[in-house]
């Protein structure tokens, strides 16, 4: 009894150093992407966001990004240990730490849409057991949100890219799609990005072979010499797109490349890609299989970049700071342009997916005529008194929306939509016709815009869960970069399609 308490405090640690803590080779990764950007441009700014928001997560030891993601255990076990027991004991600390707030409560039924509340649910957590011979217990977990998930990506060669031209089965038709991989994930998997990428094997395996490349040290160097030259060609050509953080434009768009090889079948040749936003959350520790402890953290070798007391970067730029507080009026929006910068203060209202489905026929549960949507699902505790308090709020991936914004701004009177990553052109039509605004926010900075939420005053749809529900936020001086305006400005289709222009350098053959 005792080693089953200890290994779910073991794994308890383990889940909560995972969502609050980045690893040692993570910071030094994002401090090398500081160091090369551009004083004063709107991806600077954002590293800079990125950067407080690693501190204060670490500080308030609370998660990083409030998408928590799909919690993926690795198990490595001698011959003997009883694999049900730590199946168990990880399934307990998933709901343990769901309860305290170190994970949002992501696990949805697939076919009613209700959520469990405690991740936990058919297949979930995803736990994958391989024996070994060593005599301690390594224990692997990676939470990866689903902004960067969506953004993940198979080939089946021979293919047609792009701005690439054909794709064939060999090295060089690899190296093809994984550029490819990198560009077609713009700014929505919340860039400055790593990638893990699989070749060969089948559908699946292809795939899980890509997020076992994950599990990598970033600075490793693949035993393979072709991979390892690969894996540095990736990095080095993929900043050149200028796509940059969020999207933004700028010096970094990928910040790590792994690569692992497995045979396949003559008939099938897939290149599969599993892209992880800057926010990597991946840890792994070994345990004690007697006593259930703690034996040794992983990642931990080198300096450790703490970000403190580091010098911001202000933005130098023709582009005003507008502030706003809702209701705002048409007249407000049509004076805003592409590369403004918002300060909202006052009221917002949280909506996601389930959200906007909802009010496509339904009415709204609030007066939305004037006010601003937050394209986010924040992760929320109640403290001593029972009221709602705000432990992480940053942006969910805005594309997704694209089928009902549009409709939804038209129907409500919504003047100003908040997320990240950009929309489309039906989107951007329906914003010149009304008078709208999207305002990007930073992407995984959830502790960042936690600290501008003042309160919750209320909350409407819980039937959806946590959260999809529509959170009444009052917020102060909450900061966002106008991306597509109210006159037919788009920052993320003209990124997208100078980022394809510098992609096509690159479809003359190199290996």
């Amino acid at each position: 009894m005792a080693y089953l308490e200890t290994l779910e405090k073991s794994l308890y640690n383990l889940v909560t150093e995972t969502s609050t803590n980045l690893p040692k080779d993570v910071r030094r990764a994002i401090k090398k992407a500081k160091q090369a950007e551009n004083a004063g441009t709107r991806a600077a700014m954002s590293l800079d966001t990125i950067s407080n928001n690693i501190v204060m997560a670490e500080d308030n030891v609370s998660p990083i990004c409030q998408d928590t993601g799909l919690p993926t255990f690795k198990v490595y076990t001698p011959i003997g240990v009883n694999q049900l027991e730590i199946k168990a004991a990880i399934k307990k600390a998933i709901v343990s730490t769901t309860a305290d707030a170190k994970l949002r409560p992501n696990a949805v039924d697939s076919l009613t849409g209700a959520n469990s509340g405690n991740n936990l649910g058919d297949g979930l957590p995803v736990i994958k057991f391989e024996q070994w011979e060593n005599d301690y217990i390594t224990i692997k977990l990676i939470l990866k949100g689903g902004g960067c998930e969506n953004k993940n990506i198979q080939y089946s060669l021979p293919t047609e890219l792009e701005g690439l031209g054909r794709a064939g089965r060999d090295l060089d038709g690899i190296r093809k799609c994984i550029l490819h991989s990198v560009w077609q994930a713009q700014g929505q998997g919340c860039s400055a990005g790593f990638i893990g990428v699989g070749i060969g094997g089948d559908r699946s395996s292809g795939y899980d072979l890509a997020k076992e490349q994950l599990f990598r040290n970033v600075e490793d160097t693949n035993p393979n010499p072709d991979l390892a030259k690969l894996e540095e060609y990736i990095v080095e050509k993929s900043n050149t797109f200028g796509v940059g953080t969020m999207g933004f434009g700028g010096e970094a768009t990928l910040l790590g490349c792994k690569i692992g090889v497995m045979h396949r079948i003559p008939a099938s040749f897939y290149v599969s890609v599993a892209y992880n936003c800057w926010a990597y959350r991946r840890m792994a520790v070994d345990i004690d299989p007697a006593t259930g402890e703690i034996i040794k953290w992983h990642y931990q070798d080198g300096e450790k970049i703490t970000f403190r007391d580091e010098e911001q970067t202000a933005a130098s730029t023709d582009n005003e700071l507008v502030e706003l507080t809702a209701p705002i009026s048409e007249e407000q929006i049509r004076a805003l342009k592409v590369g403004d910068v918002v300060k909202i203060n006052g009221r917002m209202f949280t909506g996601r997916d389930a959200i906007h489905h909802h009010l496509m026929s339904h009415d709204a549960p609030v007066d939305l005529n004037g006010q601003v949507i937050y394209h986010c699902g924040p992760v929320m505790a109640k403290d001593e008194a029972g009221n709602w308090t705000v432990k992480a709020a940053g942006p969910t991936t805005s594309i997704r929306e694209e089928p009902y914004q549009g409709d939804i701004m038209k129907k409500f009177g919504i003047r100003a939509v908040i997320g990240k990553g950009g929309m489309g052109p039906k989107t951007l039509a329906a914003l010149q016709e009304h008078g709208g605004v999207y305002l990007n926010a930073i992407g995984g900075a959830a502790q960042y815009y936690a600290d501008c939420i003042k309160g919750v005053d209320g909350v409407d749809l819980m039937e959806f869960g946590i959260p999809e529900a529509m959170w009444h936020l009052n917020v102060e001086g909450f900061t966002a970069v106008v991306t597509m305006d109210s006159h037919g400005n788009s920052l993320h289709a003209d990124v997208e399609k100078s980022s394809l222009e510098k992609l096509s350098q690159y479809s003359e053959r190199v290996f």
